[in-house]
């Protein structure tokens, strides 16, 4: 058992199964006190088991470590504070947040249900924002606080069939690099992780799904996104290292991790540029945009004839 998060109390929402259970499990290793949060739903956010929660939280207990499992929804107002309350009151204070929680709900854009759309950013995207909302009221007042947010290279690069996942952890990229900015006087810090791994949810895709996907490729023209490997636990080290006061100047950034492979994503910046005095007309942009911008430009998913 290591101590580099001792007398640190942590927030892991999604911990019952998968990556979030592997940051629990590392984080209380390394002596943080864990609330382990998670409603125990299947893949698609239907159902309920309380036990998983607390299952989590036992194991950790057994192991000599200090965890009380959670029940809330992250998807509510009321439920994130409530969340971030248990900490509080269980551990007297908060140090760190990861937010893992998460549904999958599939489906191509043009048969994507309301419901699907909105039940997928209430947990990803809202979830995130109801417990570090919270936090970060206690973050400010401290002056000190760790935020670690979970987006996607659906959202980063685009997946085939994920419109309401690829949006909302897009959104979470975004909403993290705000964050920072936010807190960051405050000394606190928020980072995003994009994880690959074999979990519960990543067995869900169809094998339909992944021809496809890896027939248009979710990167650039050279298929530079990176690809999935390892298990759901490789993903701990990281976050945890990310959590500790070790890495308090790091701020603001999006990490691609997976086994043994961290790598720093970069920041939208401006690629290519054209410009004139003055408004463009559109016969003016004819003429220029191919040769220009428009040169070799990747298309992810290239008109198909009709079958």
């Amino acid at each position: 058992m290591g101590n580099s998060l001792k007398d640190k109390v942590a927030i892991v929402t999604g911990s019952g199964r998968g990556i979030g259970r592997g940051v629990a499990m590392l984080m209380a290793e390394e002596g943080a006190k864990v609330v382990v949060v998670d409603l125990g739903v299947n893949v698609d956010g239907t159902g309920f088991d309380q036990s998983v929660a607390d299952i989590v939280a036992n194991e950790i207990k057994d192991a000599g470590g200090s965890a009380v499992g959670s029940t809330e929804s992250v998807a509510t107002m009321s439920g994130g504070e409530k969340i971030v309350q248990t900490a509080v009151d269980n551990f007297g204070k908060l140090d760190i947040i990861v937010t893992c929680a998460g549904i999958l709900r599939d489906r191509m854009v043009f048969n994507m249900s309301e419901e699907e759309w909105d039940d997928v950013i209430a947990v990803h995207l809202k979830g995130t924002f109801t417990v570090a909302k919270h936090a970060c009221i206690l973050f400010r007042q401290q002056r000190s606080g760790r935020i670690i947010t979970f987006t996607s290279t659906s959202g980063l690069y685009g997946n085939s069939g994920q419109a309401n996942y690829g949006a909302a952890k897009d959104g979470i990229a975004g909403l993290t690099r705000v964050l920072a900015r936010d807190m960051g006087r405050y000394g606190v810090t928020a980072n995003s992780i994009s994880p690959a791994a074999g979990t519960r949810m990543t067995q869900t895709v169809p094998d339909e799904a992944r021809t496809l996907r890896a027939a248009r490729g979710i990167g650039g023209p050279s298929g530079s996104a990176p690809r999935m490997r390892g298990e759901g636990d490789d993903v701990a080290p990281f976050v945890t290292w990310l959590a500790s006061d070790e890495a308090a100047h790091v701020n603001g950034h999006v990490f691609h991790v997976t086994e043994g492979l961290v790598t720093l994503m970069n920041e939208p910046e401006p690629v290519k540029t054209i410009s004139k005095n003055g408004r463009w007309t559109v016969e003016e942009l004819a003429k220029v945009f191919p040769p220009t911008i428009g040169l070799e430009l990747f298309n992810p998913a290239p008109n198909q004839p009709p079958s």
